[in-house]
């Protein structure tokens, strides 16, 4: 998706508070990493990377020390990088590039850092989505038969280049989010049959390069369950091969918070995931870059109804531009903020299922007193030579305080907190240290 806004908001939260809910299952949440949580997917679009570093765009981590952008990305729990393939694309910076030859140098380098790879086929020369599904200009003239066999080539050729590279991506989309279809008019809603079989084609290049990649159809308004259903009864009657149902959600677009339609996104997923029996992924959010603490919250929700799906069958979200900073890219949802630094929002995906297991088994920290029952907090930081920003989460990984120390031996907290235990996660530019706290 790519929507370009105007900031109508200039609040900017710098620290993130709320109510701690306190569970009687900490010990084993603390102790046990289930199989399901190590599988879910929080990932990242980062279409646009390539070109900010191009144009000398440098990021910053939360401590204000310069760091490779993935990098920030994986300290914040990204675990998956979704990339776009255009066809023939132009060299305009926000809507162009991300060719074949780019998107294998980017999946070859989010690899090497452990990222797993989603690849976002849209079938266009530019960006498709339910306002514009437009043919590559190569394409513009050819007849129904000649596209379905542009369909299957362009699908191959790019897998085939990018396995050839060491790199089979976990997942492939075979459009984006063609709600109406893609390559209009012929592949249109409004006539599902061909439709139907450019899917297929697609489905058909995928499995040949590899037949393990899970092949995602994608929606928008994943909230709206009619909307969905209409699609994807459409699209089991047309016999379309598929193996994960990807939607996107942005309250922002939909006009309304998302304390109005969370509910329906979670009834939805869980719907769809029954009535078809695919896996469900949020494979686009995004919130407002100004208002922080509402997309962290937004976030958290996403993240905790998708992986309340019955049968571990809700395995992702991911955000889409995280990185892609308002003065860079004219786009309001990024979480990204003017300083170059992610904004506390991003932190949500430290949040339940994969939070406690990622911050699990860093502990080294000496924090006293422990137990504690409020007051001040001391946490000694071994003589660190930088300022130190220091995380309280939860048991669920969510993110309850945050603060900046600069004292290199110890910090002391203000801590205000319900009993119950807490992980503290400290980070100080590359290294990071964490440990339990016993409130009582």
């Amino acid at each position: 998706m790519y929507v370009s806004a105007n900031p109508n908001r200039d609040r900017r939260p710098s620290t993130v508070s709320f109510p701690v809910p306190v569970s009687l299952f900490w010990l084993i949440l603390f102790s046990f990493a289930l199989p399901a949580e190590a599988q879910f997917s929080k990932g990242a679009d980062v279409g646009w990377l390539q070109q900010m570093e191009a144009t000398g765009y440098v990021f910053y981590d939360s401590s204000g020390s310069e760091k490779e952008c993935l990098q920030i990305l994986k300290d914040h729990g990204i675990n998956t990088v979704r990339l776009r393939v255009w066809v023939n694309p132009s060299s305009d910076r926000i809507n162009g590039h991300c060719s074949k030859e780019e998107v294998v140098s980017m999946a070859v380098r989010a690899q090497n850092m452990g990222m797993r790879i989603m690849i976002d086929f849209h079938y266009s020369d530019s960006w498709a989505d339910p306002a514009k599904q437009t043919k590559p200009a190569a394409w513009a003239t050819h007849n129904f038969s000649q596209l379905l066999n542009d369909v299957y080539d362009h699908t191959f050729d790019v897998l085939t280049a990018l396995k050839t590279s060491g790199v089979t991506p976990e997942w492939v989309q075979t459009g984006n989010e063609i709600i109406w279809g893609m390559l209009w008019p012929d592949g249109s809603t409004s006539n599902w049959p061909q439709l139907a079989q450019l899917l297929n084609k697609g489905y058909d290049a995928v499995k040949a390069v590899d037949s393990s990649i899970k092949v995602i159809v994608h929606i928008d308004q994943g909230n709206d369950n009619f909307r969905c259903r209409t699609f994807y009864d459409n699209a089991r009657d047309h016999h379309v091969r598929y193996d994960v149902i990807g939607l996107s959600y942005y309250p922002y677009w939909l006009g309304s918070d998302y304390t109005v339609t969370i509910n329906q996104l979670g009834a939805n997923l869980a719907d769809l995931a029954s009535r078809y029996g695919k896996e469900v992924m949020i494979v686009e959010v995004g919130g407002d870059y100004t208002l922080v603490q509402n997309t962290y919250d937004m976030l958290v929700a996403v993240i905790n109804k998708v992986s309340a799906v019955p049968e571990h069958k809700g395995t992702g979200v991911i955000y889409w531009e995280p990185e892609g900073e308002k003065s860079w890219s004219g786009y309001q949802l990024s979480c990204w903020g003017l300083d170059k630094k992610p904004t506390p929002a991003l932190k949500a995906f430290l949040t339940w299922p994969a939070g406690i297991d990622k911050i699990k088994g860093h502990s080294g920290l000496n924090i006293f007193p422990n137990p504690a029952s409020g007051g001040y907090l001391n946490i000694d930081l071994n003589n660190l030579t930088d300022s130190s920003i220091i995380s309280i989460f939860d048991i669920t990984g969510k993110l309850i305080k945050e603060q900046k120390v600069t004292d290199p031996s110890r910090a002391s907290i203000d801590i205000n907190l319900l009993p119950g235990m807490y992980m503290i996660n400290v980070e100080n530019g590359h290294q990071k240290t964490a440990g339990k706290l016993l409130v009582n």
